[in-house]
């Protein structure tokens, strides 16, 4: 699902330039369930960026299903983030002011889903992460645990194969952790390609497999 080949990306700050990573070769098959790890500063968050095109390398090539993200512009990688992707943030970003329901259905509206079809989407989301009954609530009235369900249900919106997910328990309680580590292992377990950014070695070790970055560079 994902081939990187000789990647780097060189951020310039003045006459500065800092390599935040340094030719990474990876693959990840579809249908796994990997951990990347690393110290700070290790690279971890711009291999995700570059994994979601979010951002572009500044050389190299990354290829995703196949197709050359190099070769596409920024319509064509907006639409990859909303249709093939599905982002998991430790911070939720959900929206304050949106119930639970409201919040899943973004995706689905900027995808120009039809209203009943969306609807009934959400309901089973919602449904699937054991929170069917909390789909009026604001994040405002939701536990930790339940603001990221809600926002893996949101990245599930438009049926992704790859879900890329950023630190997702660093704001949880161990309990509420170990839950949203269960709930990943079901998607995977039902197909879903999934990527966890971690510094937390008990869900890395839950894992399939362990990617670990230092300096940008992978260790093994």
């Amino acid at each position: 699902m994902i081939s990187m080949q000789k990647i780097r990306k060189v951020y310039s700050t003045g006459k500065v330039e800092v390599e935040a990573l340094r030719e990474i070769d990876l693959e990840i098959d579809e249908n796994e369930f990997v951990a990347v790890m690393g110290p700070s500063g290790s690279g971890k968050s711009t291999l995700m960026n570059l994994m979601g095109c979010l951002d572009t390398p500044t050389s190299g090539e990354y290829f995703l299903e196949g197709e050359m993200v190099g070769n596409l512009g920024p319509n064509q990688l907006a639409e990859i983030r909303n249709q093939q992707i599905g982002f998991v943030f430790q911070n939720f970003n959900l929206l304050p002011y949106a119930t639970a329901f409201e919040n899943v259905e973004m995706p689905l509206i900027f995808a120009g889903i039809p209203s009943r079809k969306a609807r009934k989407r959400v309901e089973e989301l919602l449904e699937k992460v054991g929170l069917k009954d909390r789909a009026s609530h604001k994040p405002t009235e939701l536990s930790g645990g339940e603001m990221q369900r809600v926002a893996i249900a949101r990245a599930l919106a438009n049926e992704p194969r790859l879900i890329l997910a950023d630190e997702p328990t660093g704001n949880l309680d161990s309990i509420s952790g170990g839950e949203i580590v269960d709930l990943f292992q079901t998607l995977w377990k039902q197909g879903h390609t999934i990527v966890v950014i971690t510094h937390d070695s008990e869900i890395s070790q839950r894992t399939r497999r362990i990617i670990t970055l230092r300096d940008g560079m992978v260790l093994d």
